[in-house]
């Protein structure tokens, strides 16, 4: 337990300071309020009422949030192998110049086909 006492004092000290931060914030802060704080932040654009059942969105929001994960778990393969890069050899580097081969085809297939234009 002693070798963890160090990290659970951390994550106190963490957790106190933003609750403090929070807190303070709130107490202390100005509070002028006017109709454009109160609005929903839409990235500058004016927000339009949604219908009833909520909005429907386009098929490229999920194409191109599955396309994020797929190139974002490319690095959750690449960093454990930069790691253990002295310790794989010549192995290990073939290896990984096919596995990114590999994704930069798939990539490049994506970027072919449109799927990274933002119409």
């Amino acid at each position: 337990m002693n070798a963890y006492a160090p990290i659970l004092v951390l994550g106190a000290l963490g957790a106190a300071f933003a609750i403090f931060s929070v807190v303070m914030a709130t107490l202390v802060g100005p509070k002028r309020y006017n109709r454009a704080k109160l609005e929903a932040y839409e990235c500058g654009i004016e927000p339009t009422p949604t219908p009833a059942g909520g909005g429907r969105f386009p098929i490229k929001y999920y194409l191109t949030a599955m396309l994020f994960i797929i190139f974002d778990i490319e690095i959750v393969f690449l960093y454990p192998w930069a790691v253990t890069f002295d310790a794989l050899g010549v192995f290990g580097l073939v290896e990984m110049l096919l596995f990114v081969l590999t994704v930069f085809v798939a990539y490049a297939y994506v970027w072919r086909r449109g799927g990274l234009d933002w119409d």
